[in-house]
């Protein structure tokens, strides 16, 4: 028996990337899932490869209609709800703080805030039932300056403070919201290789390799891994958490990037005055 039997959930940007790593490893473990995807073509398919399993709606995490409804379909087709894992996003606005567009600065936070707000608006009701798990796919970026896009950036570190003040409510209905934070993740969104064939993407996983302490690309697994550990059991005492998973990126410099006499050993000179 897998560690989510029984266990319904909803994940946003479900047909590729983490969320659809997510929906493999939730239903691996024996969850039923929703998906819900801009992508209609990918979450059919994926839909499809792990039916009787997994449903497929498209929904817009901006719209409330459509958030409302993805809601609506995973009581109407599983007959609960224990855990939303808001995880669409996107890149999101570029360029220096005077000539971003406000239009798309707001489309930034529509997608990134306001899809995280409305998933946690419209599950709350069926989580307070019985308890549940609320996770949020944050960014290094919340944590970590110089990375990413301001809006993106800001858009992210809103996510976990949403996280934690929601966290607060919900805790007396044993409802637990986390967030996680992943780093350099070998997606085609990250490394901007969405519709190119899966070898663009294969070819820049060697740039991901050097740039953390864990000397390897991440992968959506890595992420999905977490997010199980967050929708299941085993984290009843967490709440209110940002979890970083970047292979020690935000933690610091690389041991072998280093400067030479830092890493090497000598004796230790005293001095000592006369």
């Amino acid at each position: 028996m897998g560690e989510m039997e029984g266990r319904v959930a909803i994940i946003t940007g479900g047909a590729s990337g983490i969320g659809a790593a997510s929906a493999r490893l939730f239903v691996e473990n024996g969850a039923r899932v929703v998906i819900g995807d801009l992508q209609s073509d990918l979450g059919g398919a994926l839909a499809r490869e792990l039916a009787p399993n997994v449903v497929f709606r498209r929904a817009d995490v901006a719209s409330e209609d459509d958030v409302r409804a993805l809601v609506s379909c995973a009581a109407d087709s599983f007959g609960r709800l224990d855990c939303i894992f808001n995880n669409a996003g996107f890149g999101g606005a570029i360029g220096g703080i005077a000539e971003t567009p406000v239009e798309e600065w707001d489309l930034t936070f529509g997608v990134l805030v306001r899809g995280v707000f409305l998933g946690m608006k419209h599950a709350a009701p069926l989580l307070r039932h019985r308890g549940g798990s609320i996770i949020s796919t944050a960014s290094m970026a919340a944590v970590v300056g110089g990375y990413s896009p301001h809006a993106y950036a800001a858009a992210k570190a809103a996510v976990v403070q949403l996280t934690r003040s929601v966290a607060l409510e919900m805790a007396e209905d044993r409802v637990r919201v986390n967030c996680i934070c992943p780093g350099f993740i070998a997606t085609p969104l990250a490394l901007n290789t969405v519709g190119r064939p899966e070898s663009a993407l294969e070819s820049r996983k060697p740039s991901l390799a050097r740039a953390q302490p864990i000397e390897r690309a991440g992968e959506p697994r890595d992420i999905a891994e977490m997010a199980l550990f967050l929708a299941s059991d085993r984290s009843t005492f967490v709440t209110g958490q940002a979890f970083v998973v970047d292979g020690g990126f935000s933690a610091g410099r690389a041991w072998r990037d280093q400067p030479e006499w830092q890493r090497t050993a000598h004796p230790l000179k005293i001095y000592r005055p006369r």
